[in-house]
């Protein structure tokens, strides 16, 4: 049974045009730009292979140039989409780079040299479509583990384009009726299916990125910016597991902030808000890249660090002395900014669990010893059982370790 080339072609066309539609109506309403500049590219790639199909014939040579050199935006719009969707800016020179080679090319080439003139228009396609897949690859997270659709069906795009222009030429080299020849239905038979695929893995990425948005949310707290509770015993839990492998301690830090309630009571919550946001800042800005911190209650914090307890009691101290020195000012005037902090550090493989009483308990000291000041647990045993034997009948679990207010 043969099948008419023209009426593939067709077809490819539609779908492409109700997708590029889908696509345009669907990132409106979503606010989300990278699906406009595919559903863009979608249009107007449907729209150059209609014209041309349809009426090259009738348009003479120049304006079926242009329909073809249209056809090479729409797929430099495609590369460009991937490059927006991951919040990167697009590159505009590489929109018409395709079709100004493309014309170059032609305007070199006999009108005769049909088969050269598709393996270039066919190996600048694939060209776009590596620079897609590569844009994919490259914004690949660990957590994304069905990450490899968003790069096979653009590389196998390329592949099935180059593949049977590689193979007419080695076997065909001089055959003018190549281009009508087999390929030519695989050509249109491949349009559609890659149009679909697309629009598939578009719609994957998005599903992943509204997932790991929601999954985000819930981890993290909105007003500092840090993890939550949740967010940070998760992260927390993997950073010991880490530490645990490769034999090295753990140190943990709570942090509470010394007289919030007085604070909200005499200067407003907002202000309230405002020593918190600034707070979680100073936490960011001075402990290590690697370090782990979150808000784990209203103005408690906490932080993991991958150090010994000696490690961790500088870093604690670095901490509430830029706490201290920071001040914010309000009309009511100057609010005092200070924090007391509880450190505990175990060997490796200690349970977060036994990190957080250990330094709870620190912290507790370090309150009834004035505030503004750093406490030291005792080193802690690998276990939360065994830690509570060993504190059960101690009346003072801490090693004090007093810091000039």
């Amino acid at each position: 049974m043969s099948l008419d080339t023209s009426t593939l072609y067709f077809i490819a066309t539609m779908i492409a045009a109700m997708l590029g539609v889908m696509l345009l109506v669907f990132g409106r309403n979503e606010k989300i730009p990278a699906l406009r500049w595919w559903g863009s590219a979608y249009l107007l790639g449907a729209a150059s292979v209609a014209l041309w199909t349809l009426a090259s014939h009738a348009l003479g040579g120049v304006l079926s140039l242009a329909l073809n050199a249209v056809g090479f935006v729409a797929c430099g719009m495609v590369w460009n989409a991937s490059r927006v969707f991951h919040g990167r800016k697009p590159i505009w020179p590489g929109l018409i780079l395709g079709a100004m080679a493309w014309i170059a090319a032609v305007m070199t080439l006999s009108p005769a040299a049909s088969v050269m003139r598709m393996t270039i228009g066919a190996g600048i396609v694939a060209v776009y479509a590596a620079l897609t897949a590569t844009e994919l690859w490259t914004e690949r997270r660990r957590s994304v583990q069905r990450g490899w659709p968003a790069m096979l069906v653009p590389v196998m795009h390329g592949f099935v384009l180059m593949l049977p222009i590689l193979l007419g030429n080695l076997l065909q080299p001089h055959d003018e009726k190549f281009a009508s020849s087999i390929w030519v239905t695989g050509f249109s038979v491949e349009l559609v299916l890659y149009a679909v695929g697309t629009v598939f893995v578009i719609f994957m990425l998005v599903s992943e990125r509204a997932v790991s948005a929601h999954k985000n949310a819930a981890s993290m707290d909105p007003l500092t910016g840090m993890f939550n509770r949740r967010g940070f015993s998760e992260i927390s839990s993997r950073l010991i597991e880490r530490e645990a492998k490769a034999g090295r301690p753990v140190t943990a830090l709570i942090f509470d902030i010394d007289h919030f309630k007085s604070i909200n009571d005499r200067f407003g919550h907002p202000a309230g808000d405002e020593v918190l946001k600034l707070f979680a800042t100073v936490v960011v800005n001075t402990l290590r890249i690697s370090d782990l911190s979150g808000r784990i209650g209203g103005e408690e914090f906490a932080a993991l660090l991958p150090c010994s307890l000696e490690e961790g009691v500088l870093a604690a101290e670095r901490v509430r002395e830029a706490f201290a020195s920071s001040g914010i000012v309000v009309e009511d005037g100057p609010v005092d900014t200070t924090v007391s902090i509880g450190v505990a550090g175990g060997p490796a493989g200690t349970e977060l669990e036994v990190l957080l009483a250990a330094a709870d308990t620190a912290l507790y000291q370090a309150k009834r010893s004035g505030r503004n000041r750093v406490e030291a647990a005792e080193e802690l045993p690998l276990s939360l059982e065994n830690w509570r034997r060993k504190t059960a009948g101690l009346s003072s679990p801490v090693r004090s370790q007093p810091v000039a207010a």
